[in-house]
């Protein structure tokens, strides 16, 4: 296992890198317990399949992904039409 850091103004991302080792006649990767328990991750993961890469995340993480969420936001019919109002309001330029 190799760890690499990232690191912008925005964003900090700890990469590992894994070994892909035969298991049966598939092949897996293993995770590292630290892993497993920072991400409550037991018996299952789900693997979303992004543009990036993958996404790997505990089954009883609860969130929806992008896709779902405007899926969501649409049956919802939420309306998001003031949201144009804040774009011009300055705060993009205040330092966070």
């Amino acid at each position: 296992m190799t760890r690499r850091r990232t690191s912008s103004n925005q964003q900090r991302v700890q990469a590992l890198e894994l070994k892909v080792v035969r298991i049966g006649n598939s092949r897996g990767v293993r995770l590292p317990k630290t892993v497993l328990d920072k991400y409550a991750i037991r018996d299952a993961v789900v693997v979303e399949q992004r543009e990036d890469g993958l996404l790997l995340r505990s089954k009883k993480d609860r969130r929806l992904s992008w896709e779902e969420t405007f899926k969501a936001m649409a049956h919802d019919r939420e309306d998001w039409s003031d949201l144009d109002g804040t774009l011009n309001d300055g705060l993009d330029k205040e330092p966070w």
